[in-house]
């Protein structure tokens, strides 16, 4: 699989949905149109309702609790002090 730039920025959009942020988003509050193709493609998948934004589907959840454990897996533990 190759991680292309768009895929990094469906994961990037994906990860501001998982980390405690908003349940609900407008991309058009970010003027960035690499964020709104992002979201776009994201609806298309099925992973938010609106092509905008919108909130996680029930996949968008399942993507999000996948994308923790990974991040989890990848972090290094913090060294004791």
């Amino acid at each position: 699989m190759h991680i292309d730039p768009e895929l990094i920025d469906e994961l990037a959009l994906l990860r501001r949905f998982g980390m405690g942020g908003p349940v609900a988003m407008d991309v058009h509050d970010n003027p960035d149109p690499a964020v709104i193709a992002a979201a776009g493609r994201m609806h298309e998948k099925g992973l938010i309702t609106q092509p905008d934004g919108g909130e996680l589907t029930e996949a968008g959840r399942e993507a999000v609790e996948h994308m923790d454990r990974l991040f989890n897996l990848l972090d290094p533990p913090l060294e004791p002090i």
